[in-house]
This record gives structure tokens, sequence and C-alpha cells, in this order.
């Protein structure tokens, strides 16, 4: 009965249309449509490649070998489950135009293909040729090329260069290559020429780094997981990696979902921020109802009617705000959808896609939620003696305890449906704790602030502009709260935002020149070391020289179990990785437990393994690792661990074994160089020249590519982080326009007191200016300190506040309140003090 009755007083309440209610509609739509859009955006691309697998694999299936080709057995079994086969290398070298002292060099990976490439899809060129004309050449073997390559070498179709002792000549560029996408990142623009023409280049020579991709088509109907079942029973341990066209980007894909997940979760902290701005609109909402639930409990009304009564109203409202967010979140991905496919290097299918649309409606429901029990529940203390009052204001702090325990709940399954949702839950906690400790320290210099502007207002005696902003301030009515909390959120994840990305990129230009080798030369033959360090050591321009020899292999087993099902999706067991083989550890070397084989052993394999990544896997000594290359399985039995620094752009091995355990392996030399920069050209001339086989790979342009990689996250994550500004600001819009009829009252006050409204505008801008200022003073701590437990814990770099961007954002708040104070201020200055005073007698 009482549900009835109090939904129609809901009714009734509703015909009196959204007034007070824009803003909390436009807090919770905004939130809801940045979730709702960066997941259809996902799914999207999601559906791009589930679509578009066969061509961005290049096949239906793909069976991959490194360091070898497939065997005339492995290759026969291949070509009897296909219709079509395509054989691939892919490695990397130079590119070289002209000879001795004016050679220009370029880092390239190099495509090799056969004649049936490619299986699916099409290779569009400039001039438009097909492939197979392209390929054929003149004089030369013919290539194709990256235009940025081209440009850079000062290459046009004619020309003619080197890859290896091969000569080539450029047929055209490179305008679209079907399964670039599918072959993952790449140090070096592409160059694409015919294996057979590799022949004498000293490219592919046993022990050098390639990997051979065997590309199939297969009949339709064919159950391509049993054939990769088939596959890896049939060929266990020969080193075969198998993948096909249900996730021919496995890489792209990972990285969708995680940079996706990650922005969902700004998404988060936008919608708290978006739950500030509902609470104080229905807190001042209910205000101002305070006469209408007094006269309700009068007549008889029970608790729970009124509660009931404003929960369905506020309920309505929260459906309303929700489905405009699903509404926008939908609707913005679709009509941009040529522009973002035109941005992006994969294929996308955009339509309505009801998974992230429904996830983002239950982030909803549950931030409403929690966001309005607590002001709702405030409604129960108002009785029928408070006609004449306010009773909201003069509430208790802590509403009853069912609303505690409800509210506690709400957040443990919002957290819970975030974990799940994100399918990360470090990072999930980690922001979710983020978040709660902000607002914590932002309620607390809320309180802090008001505090000090009452204890200020007689230090300002006899500046009264600054006496009434003072006063103002620290009053009863909590302006401080409402602008600290909904302004300081947001530039809170927008200054930690800052903060991280502003090290991560002093880290890279401030340590490189210290501590990273000029250099990284890879595929250097066994016979050709000591040439190659004779070169070096007499070079005085050469400060350091390390090497190591090097195979690839891939993790298979542990203890006898299935690597993956050990180690999960580590990085270490996800691909092949290098290993080395030494007698002894040098200088620099740190073991951290066990101990390293001696000199002269020779006994069954022993590897010793990096300590970090041991620890993540869940290694102790004693465990036995088997791993392939070539081929062929070794197991080892891990007798120590050891410190490896990945940072220093060095040589580092996750394992390294004693050397008769490779012993009779075919493999290759790499080492790092340590020099001037103004020798580095001659030293990759004068080794390029003499080894032509080898590839030189410039650290410092390594390092671009991946900070380029970087600033294209950087932005998303900082456009995520302007949506919660943006909501953080409609908040303030909220405040200031809830704020209008007490700053008419005290307009009208001064005005009668003699002030003038020069004065008083005066007034409302410092007030203004100094909680503005006072947010970001405060978010800016908070941000600080998000940034410096995200650089020291998660990226584990150093940490410097970076004080362009903590300015940027003190001056943000100020803009900011500035912005939403003044836009409301005219109204109580244009107000007659006559009018404004009878109507408050």
């Amino acid at each position: 009965m009482s549900l009835a009755i109090a939904a129609r007083f809901a009714r009734r309440e509703l015909r009196g249309g959204l007034h007070g209610f824009r803003i909390f509609l436009a807090c919770l739509a905004l939130g809801v449509a940045a979730i709702a859009g960066v997941g259809s955006v996902r799914s999207a691309i999601q559906a791009g490649l589930s679509d578009q697998g066969a061509i961005l694999l290049g096949g239906d299936a793909q069976a991959e070998f490194t360091y070898r080709f497939a065997s005339d057995q492995e290759r026969a079994w291949l070509e009897s489950v296909s219709t079509g086969l395509s054989e691939i290398t892919d490695f990397r070298s130079m590119a070289v135009v002209g000879d001795a002292d004016t050679a220009e060099r370029g880092l390239t990976q190099v495509k090799s293909v056969d004649d049936a490439y490619p299986l699916l899809g099409k290779m569009v060129l400039d001039p438009a040729m097909p492939l197979a004309q392209a390929l054929d050449g003149g004089e030369h073997p013919g290539a194709v090329m990256a235009p940025v390559l081209a440009d850079r070498l000062g290459l046009a179709p004619g020309d003619s260069f080197r890859l290896g002792t091969a000569e080539f000549t450029l047929s055209a560029t490179i305008v679209t290559e079907p399964d670039d996408a599918g072959d993952g990142f790449g140090l070096g623009p592409r160059t694409m020429v015919r294996t057979r023409d590799l022949d004498g280049s000293g490219l592919l020579a046993p022990g050098s780094l390639f990997e051979s991709e065997y590309r199939m088509t297969v009949a339709p109907g064919t159950d391509l997981a049993a054939l990769r079942d088939e596959a890896e029973e049939r060929y266990q341990g020969t080193g075969i990696r198998w993948r096909d066209a249900t996730n021919g980007a496995p890489g792209v894909a990972r990285f969708v979902d995680q940079l996706a997940n990650f922005l969902v979760l700004v998404g988060l902290s936008g919608l708290a921020v978006g739950g500030i701005g509902v609470s104080a609109a229905v807190r001042a909402y209910l205000a101002r109802k305070t006469k209408v639930i007094a006269t309700l409990r009068t007549l008889g009304a029970s608790r729970r009617v009124i509660f009931l009564t404003y929960f369905l109203q506020i309920g309505a409202l929260s459906l309303l705000g929700i489905a405009i967010g699903l509404l926008l979140g939908a609707a913005v991905p679709l009509l941009f959808a040529p522009l973002i496919a035109g941005a992006l290097p994969i294929p996308v299918i955009f339509t309505l896609y009801p998974g992230p649309l429904a996830e983002a409606a239950i982030y909803g429901v549950l931030t409403a939620l929690l966001f309005t029990l607590w002001p709702l529940a405030r409604t129960e203390e108002v009785r029928a003696a408070t006609l004449f009052r306010d009773a909201l204001d003069s509430a208790r702090a802590l509403p009853a305890t069912r609303f505690v325990v409800a509210t506690a709940v709400l957040l443990t399954v919002l957290v819970g449906v975030a974990v799940v949702f994100s399918g990360n839950a470090r990072i999930t906690l980690w922001t979710t704790a983020g978040i709660l400790g902000a607002l914590v320290i932002l309620s607390i210099a809320a309180t802090a602030i008001r505090a000090l502007a009452r204890r200020a207002v007689p230090v300002a005696r006899g500046k009264p502009v600054l006496r009434w902003a003072l006063g103002a301030i620290g009053g009863r009515r909590d302006t401080a709260g409402s602008v600290v909390l909904s302004l300081g959120l947001g530039l809170s994840v927008l200054a930690a935002i800052g903060q991280i990305d502003g090290n991560l990129r002093a880290a890279i230009d401030r340590d490189l020149p210290e501590i990273a080798p000029s250099y990284f030369f890879v595929d250097i033959q066994p016979d050709q070391i000591d040439g190659y360090l004779e070169r070096l050591e007499n070079d005085p321009a050469v400060s350091r020289i390390d090497t190591a020899p090097m195979l690839r292999g891939v993790i298979t087993r542990i203890n006898g179990v299935n690597a993956q099902e050990v180690a999960g999706d580590h990085w270490v067991v996800r691909g092949d990785r290098g290993i080395t083989y030494t007698a002894e550890p040098d200088s620099r070397t740190i073991v951290t437990d066990g101990e390293w084989w001696p000199r002269d052993y020779n006994g069954p394999p022993q590897i010793s393994f990096a300590r970090e990544e041991a620890e993540e896997i869940g290694l102790t000594l004693g465990d036995e690792i088997t791993f392939n290359v070539l081929g062929r399985d070794i197991t080892a039995t891990v007798t120590s661990f050891r410190d490896v620094d990945f940072s220093t752009a060095g040589i580092g091995f996750v394992m390294t074994l004693n050397p008769t355990a490779l012993q009779g392996a075919p493999h290759t030399w790499i080492s790092t160089v340590y020099a001037e920069p103004e020798s580095e050209a001659r030293i990759l001339r004068d080794l390029a020249t003499r080894y032509p086989n080898i590839t030189a790979i410039r650290v410092r342009d390594a390092i671009d590519r991946v900070t380029e990689l970087l600033e294209g996250i950087g932005a998303a994550i900082r456009w995520g982080a302007a949506a919660t500004l943006l909501t953080g600001f409609l908040v303030l819009i909220g405040a200031a326009s809830a704020g209008t009829s007490a700053q008419t009252y005290e307009a009208a006050v001064l005005k009668t007191l003699g002030a003038s409204r020069a004065r008083i505008l005066q007034s409302f801008a410092l007030r203004s200016a100094l909680l503005g200022a006072s947010a970001g003073v405060v978010a800016l701590g908070a941000g600080i300190l998000g940034g410096w437990a995200v650089s020291r814990f998660i990226m584990e770099t150093g940490f410097a506040v970076q004080w362009s961007s903590a300015l940027g954002i003190i001056l943000g708040g100020i803009l900011a309140t500035l912005i939403a104070g003044l836009g409301f201020a005219w109204r109580p200055l244009a107000a007659r003090p006559a009018t404004v005073l009878r109507a408050r007698e």
C-alpha cells in the first residue's frame, strides 16, 4: 500500500519538470556515455579483428618457426591440410644506398615472400602494379618498401639499394599491406623481397635471427581448433607456434583490450565526479522540499512513504540520465565512425553493440544508487516540527545504520563489477583505492579550508572584499565542499596523469645519455666476432663493448607442466625468448640466490633465471624448465637467480645456461657498443661495410618508436581525464546555480549596507579564485601522490614533480571556478534589495 501511495506522490512531483535536475542528468549521462563510447569502440575493433582475422593473419592458419624453415616432413603435412600455402620470412636488416663514405643506411623490417603471397587480401603499390611484377625487377631483383624508408634513404622507383650483399631495385612503395597489423610491432619500416632473391646475401645464414611463417588457406568448414590441436600434438617439441584466423592479430587485440579497460577505469573516475554532482543535486533538491516533506509528515505520511516517494522520483530521473548516456555512447562512435576507422590501421565494424551498453548501464545504475542513497536517507530525519527550517542542513553526519551498510554493499558490488569487466583486479583495485583516497583527502581538505577561512576573517579586518569572501567560504553553506570535491577529483586524475607522463618522458630523456649504448648489433656470425671486436677495441671513441652469444627458444614446460598453465599470460612464456650461455658471470652480474656452475662444468644442463621474472612466475631453485631451440627440447634445472636490469637498453637475458648445454647449436652473437655520439656514424659505416649481414639498431631510434607509442596512449588517457574534468565543471555549475539564492540575499544585504556592485562582484570573484586555487593545490597534492605511487611501484621509475604540469593544474582550478562562479553572479547583482529582503520576511 505504501509503495502505491509513494508512486502516486512521485508522479505528482515529476510533473514539476526537470528544474534543478539538469546538472544531475548531465553528470550521469556524461559518465555513462564515456564508458559506453569506449566500450563500443573496443567492440567495433574486436569485431573487425574477428571478421577480418584471416586477412590480418594472411591465411586461415599459420605455423611459425624461429631460426629455421619447416622440415620437409613438416612442410608436407602443412600442404596436406591446406588448400594453399605461402612461405614467408621476417627479420631485421639494414637497407644501404651508395658506397663507402657516402652510403646511407636505414633499419628495416624485411619480409621475404614466395610466389603464392598474399593468399588473402591485396597488396596496393605506388605506382600501381601487381606485386609479382614489382618483385621481378629488371637488372636486379625487385623490392617494394614503406614510403617513409624510401624518403629517408632518398630512393625513388628504379633506384638500387642493398640488403646484406644482395642488390635490389626499388619498384614501388607500399600503400597497403593486407597482413601488416598481424605482424606486430617492428622497429623499422617494411621492405619486401622474394625469399629466393636473398640467396647468398648472408642474411639467412645458420643461427641468424629470423622467423619463418607458413600461411595456409583451408577448406570451408575446417575445424581450426582441431587442426591446431593436431599440429601441436604431432609436432610437440619441435618449436612450432600456431595461430589461426580466430585471433589473427593477438598483440593488437591484447593492446586494445588493456587500453580500453584502463580508459573505462578513467571513466569510472568521471562517474565518481558525476556522482558527487548527483549527490549535491539531490541534496539541493530535497533541501527545497523540506516544507513539503514536513507537511506530509504532519498529515500522517510515514518515513517509509516519504523515502519511497523521492527514491522513485530520483530513480526515474536516474534512468532517464542513464538512457541519455547510453544514447550518446552508442551514437557518437557511429557518428564519427569514418574518422575513427581512418585513423586506425586495423579494420573496425561500427554498429550497435549491446554488451558495452549493458556494461555502462550497470555502472550508471550502481553509481546512481551509491551517490543518491545517502542524501535520500536524510528525508527520514525531517519532522513535522521543522516546517520553517531546512532540516537537511542540521541533520546528523551519518544516516541510519541500514543506509550506511547498504552504501558499503553498493560500493563493494561496484568494485566487484569493475574487476570483472576490466579483467585486471590489480589495476582496478589500485584505481578504486586511488579514487577513494582522493575523496578522503579532498573531504578533509574542504573541512580544513572552511576552518581556515573562518579563522582568517578577523585577520582581514579593513579589507571588506577579502573579509566577505572568507566569510562566505567558511560560512554555514558548504560551498567549499562542493567545489573542492567536484573540481578536485577531476583535477587529481589529470594531475596524476600529467605527473606520470612527465616522469616517464623525463626518465627516457634523462637516463638514456648516461646508461644506454649507442648501438645494438645483431646477427654477428661466430667467424666475424673476433674481427668485430678488434675493430672496436682499438677505437678510442668506444668506451665499452658488451658481447654475448644468442639463440632464441620457446619455454614449453615448467616441471613437466605446460608453461602457460603455470605462468599464465606472462610475457616470458608468450613467445620466443633470447637465450645465452657463459662459463662464469661477468663482474656486473649479481647472483641473488643459488650458485653458479663451475667454470669447467660438463654435466646436465643448468640455468640461471632472471630473479624478478622468476618471482612473478613462481619459480624456485631446483625447478626444471624445458625450452625448445631449433626444434630440439632442452630441459635444464634452475640453479641460481640473478638481477637483470632491462631498463638500461643493454644486453639482458632472462635465461643463461652453461656452455655445454647448447654445444653445437647454430647461433650468432649480439653486441652493444657505447661510444661518443660524434663517432657513431663512423663506427656504423666501418662495420656495415666490412660485415654487410650485421644489423645495427640505434638505441635512440628504438626508444623514439616506443615514445611515439606512449604518446598515443597518453593522448587517449588525457582525453579520458578531460571528460572527467568536464564532469567536474558541470558539477561546479550545479553548485554555483544552487547557491544563487544565497548569493542574491547576500548581495541584497551588502547593497543595503552601502556596498557597490563592483565590490560585491570582486568579492564573488575572489571567493571563486580562492576556492579554485585551494581545489587545485589539494588536487595537485593528491595527483602527485598518485603519480608517485604509479611511477614507483608499477612503472618502477624515479619520480620528480613536474612543475609545469603542476602550475597548469592550479591555474585550471582557478579558471574553472571563476567561469562557473561569475557566470551566476549577474543575477544576484541585478536583484533589487527591497524585493529580496521583503521575500525573506
